[in-house]
Protein backbone atom coordinates (compact mmCIF):
# COMPACT_ATOMS: atom_id res chain seq x y z
CA UNK A 1 0.00 0.00 0.00
CA UNK A 2 1.24 3.13 -1.00
CA UNK A 3 1.86 6.01 1.92
CA UNK A 4 1.78 9.24 1.14
CA UNK A 5 3.84 11.65 3.26
CA UNK A 6 1.89 14.77 5.34
CA UNK A 7 3.24 17.23 7.92
CA UNK A 8 2.40 16.90 11.41
CA UNK A 9 0.17 19.92 11.06
CA UNK A 10 -1.70 18.64 7.99
CA UNK A 11 -2.85 14.90 9.91
CA UNK A 12 -3.72 17.31 12.57
CA UNK A 13 -6.00 19.60 11.06
CA UNK A 14 -7.16 16.24 9.00
CA UNK A 15 -7.44 14.91 12.22
CA UNK A 16 -9.64 18.02 13.74
CA UNK A 17 -12.40 18.18 10.47
CA UNK A 18 -13.21 14.45 10.99
CA UNK A 19 -13.85 14.82 14.67
CA UNK A 20 -15.85 17.46 13.48
CA UNK A 21 -17.77 15.97 10.62
CA UNK A 22 -18.55 12.63 13.28
CA UNK A 23 -19.39 14.51 16.19
CA UNK A 24 -21.28 17.73 15.05
CA UNK A 25 -21.96 17.74 11.70
CA UNK A 26 -23.05 14.29 11.27
CA UNK A 27 -25.67 13.83 14.58
CA UNK A 28 -27.40 17.81 12.82
CA UNK A 29 -27.98 16.19 9.43
CA UNK A 30 -29.63 13.13 10.95
CA UNK A 31 -31.58 15.64 13.18
CA UNK A 32 -32.62 17.67 10.05
CA UNK A 33 -33.48 14.27 7.79
CA UNK A 34 -35.92 13.50 11.38
CA UNK A 35 -37.27 16.67 11.34
CA UNK A 36 -37.86 17.04 7.48
CA UNK A 37 -39.63 13.22 7.44
CA UNK A 38 -42.22 14.77 10.30
CA UNK A 39 -43.64 17.25 7.00
CA UNK A 40 -45.28 14.09 5.26
CA UNK A 41 -44.54 12.91 1.96
CA UNK A 42 -40.88 12.37 1.01
CA UNK A 43 -41.08 12.21 -2.63
CA UNK A 44 -41.65 16.34 -2.72
CA UNK A 45 -40.29 17.24 0.28
CA UNK A 46 -37.15 19.61 -0.98
CA UNK A 47 -35.62 19.37 3.20
CA UNK A 48 -35.75 15.56 3.09
CA UNK A 49 -34.26 15.74 -0.50
CA UNK A 50 -31.40 18.41 0.52
CA UNK A 51 -30.50 16.53 4.20
CA UNK A 52 -29.92 13.53 2.31
CA UNK A 53 -28.03 15.06 -0.21
CA UNK A 54 -25.91 16.27 2.62
CA UNK A 55 -25.53 13.63 4.11
CA UNK A 56 -24.05 11.62 1.36
CA UNK A 57 -21.30 14.38 0.93
CA UNK A 58 -20.84 14.25 4.63
CA UNK A 59 -20.21 10.40 4.52
CA UNK A 60 -18.41 10.41 1.70
CA UNK A 61 -15.69 13.21 3.36
CA UNK A 62 -15.39 11.13 6.41
CA UNK A 63 -14.75 8.15 4.25
CA UNK A 64 -12.00 10.32 2.27
CA UNK A 65 -10.49 11.77 5.28
CA UNK A 66 -10.21 8.16 6.84
CA UNK A 67 -8.34 7.04 3.87
CA UNK A 68 -5.81 9.72 3.98
CA UNK A 69 -4.75 9.43 7.25
CA UNK A 70 -4.82 5.49 7.12
CA UNK A 71 -2.31 6.06 4.10
CA UNK A 72 -0.37 9.09 5.17
CA UNK A 73 2.92 8.99 6.32
CA UNK A 74 3.26 11.81 8.40
CA UNK A 75 6.59 13.24 9.02
CA UNK A 76 7.55 15.94 11.73
CA UNK A 77 10.85 18.34 10.16
CA UNK A 78 11.06 19.62 13.69
CA UNK A 79 12.29 16.32 14.79
CA UNK A 80 15.13 16.08 11.93
CA UNK A 81 18.47 17.58 11.76
CA UNK A 82 19.20 20.25 9.83
CA UNK A 83 21.94 19.97 7.56
CA UNK A 84 20.73 22.54 4.65
CA UNK A 85 19.00 20.25 2.81
CA UNK A 86 15.71 20.74 1.37
CA UNK A 87 13.19 17.85 2.37
CA UNK A 88 9.78 16.98 2.37
CA UNK A 89 8.60 19.80 5.40
CA UNK A 90 10.94 22.28 5.46
CA UNK A 91 10.48 26.02 4.73
CA UNK A 92 12.65 27.23 2.20
CA UNK A 93 13.72 31.42 0.96
CA UNK A 94 14.40 31.40 -2.23
CA UNK A 95 15.82 34.13 -4.24
CA UNK A 96 15.05 34.62 -7.83
CA UNK A 97 18.55 36.04 -9.51
CA UNK A 98 16.61 37.67 -12.10
CA UNK A 99 14.14 40.25 -10.28
CA UNK A 100 16.02 39.80 -6.55
CA UNK A 101 12.76 39.01 -5.16
CA UNK A 102 12.70 36.67 -2.10
CA UNK A 103 9.81 33.93 -1.86
CA UNK A 104 9.76 31.38 0.83
CA UNK A 105 7.65 28.31 0.75
CA UNK A 106 7.26 25.01 2.73
CA UNK A 107 6.75 21.71 1.08
CA UNK A 108 3.78 20.26 2.36
CA UNK A 109 2.23 16.94 1.00
CA UNK A 110 -0.85 16.96 -2.15
CA UNK A 111 -3.81 17.72 0.62
CA UNK A 112 -2.12 20.77 2.27
CA UNK A 113 -0.67 23.26 -0.41
CA UNK A 114 -2.35 26.26 -0.56
CA UNK A 115 0.39 28.44 -2.73
CA UNK A 116 -1.52 31.89 -0.77
CA UNK A 117 0.03 30.46 2.45
CA UNK A 118 3.05 29.46 1.32
CA UNK A 119 2.55 26.00 1.13
CA UNK A 120 3.73 24.23 -2.27
CA UNK A 121 3.29 20.17 -2.85
CA UNK A 122 5.74 18.07 -2.96
CA UNK A 123 4.58 17.15 -6.08
CA UNK A 124 4.70 20.57 -7.73
CA UNK A 125 7.53 21.78 -10.30
CA UNK A 126 9.21 23.75 -7.74
CA UNK A 127 9.01 20.99 -5.31
CA UNK A 128 10.73 18.91 -7.38
CA UNK A 129 13.30 21.38 -8.58
CA UNK A 130 14.12 21.72 -4.86
CA UNK A 131 13.99 18.23 -3.23
CA UNK A 132 17.66 17.06 -2.41
CA UNK A 133 19.70 20.59 -3.31
CA UNK A 134 21.26 22.70 -0.55
CA UNK A 135 21.60 25.92 0.77
CA UNK A 136 23.55 28.77 -1.89
CA UNK A 137 22.80 25.95 -4.78
CA UNK A 138 21.56 27.82 -7.36
CA UNK A 139 18.52 26.12 -9.64
CA UNK A 140 16.52 26.20 -12.97
CA UNK A 141 12.68 25.40 -12.35
CA UNK A 142 10.61 25.17 -15.41
CA UNK A 143 7.26 26.96 -15.18
CA UNK A 144 4.69 27.41 -17.81
CA UNK A 145 5.75 31.39 -17.83
CA UNK A 146 8.94 30.00 -18.56
CA UNK A 147 12.90 29.13 -16.90
CA UNK A 148 13.33 30.97 -13.56
CA UNK A 149 16.79 31.17 -11.41
CA UNK A 150 16.70 30.75 -8.23
CA UNK A 151 19.09 30.54 -5.65
CA UNK A 152 18.64 28.74 -2.37
CA UNK A 153 18.94 31.17 1.00
CA UNK A 154 17.78 29.20 3.49
CA UNK A 155 16.52 25.59 4.42
CA UNK A 156 14.34 25.94 7.72
CA UNK A 157 13.22 23.22 9.67
CA UNK A 158 10.00 24.78 11.44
Amino acid sequence: MTKYPMTLLGAEQLKEELKFLKTEKRPRIVKDIADAREHGDLKENAEYHAAKEEQGFCEGRIQDIEGRLCNAQVIDVTKIPNHGKVIFGVTVTLLNIDTEETVKYQIVGNDEADIKLGQISVNSPIARGLIGKVVDSEIEISTPGGVIEYEIMAVEHI
